[in-house]
């Protein structure tokens, strides 16, 4: 998981298609150069060890996108075949609301300045 929320940051569309199972990987993935990535938080595994053939991990990551600041929430599924985990599908989890920012708080991005001066 957290290997494909790397190349999500880094833009490696090559990577995550490689990582994905070849029953759900589109033809082609075109990521979007006006997404920031800010962190990922693992929330929940189950299952996903060495012993298991699936697994699956709850997550959120936020972003910046559209100009303003947004998050994934997702369940993800796994599987491993040949000793390689891939991501088979997730499901999203629905938010009450993404947290409400002022605008001379600390931006979420970690960047240490305030919202305003940065993402917001």
């Amino acid at each position: 998981m957290r290997s494909r929320y790397c190349a999500f940051v880094l833009g490696n569309s090559n990577y995550l298609l490689q990582t994905w199972h070849a029953d759900t990987r589109p033809a082609q993935l075109v990521l979007s150069p006006d997404v920031s990535w800010f962190g990922l938080e693992i929330v929940a595994i189950e299952a996903g060890e060495a012993q298991d053939s699936e697994g699956r991990v709850e997550f959120m990551a936020k972003f910046n996108g559209h100009d303003r600041l947004q998050y994934l929430h997702e369940r993800s599924r796994f599987v491993r075949e040949d000793g390689r985990w891939f991501y088979v599908d997730g499901e999203s989890v629905p938010q009450a609301k993404a947290p409400k920012i002022g605008r001379n708080e600390p931006c979420p991005c970690g960047s240490g300045k305030k919202y305003k001066r940065c993402c917001g």
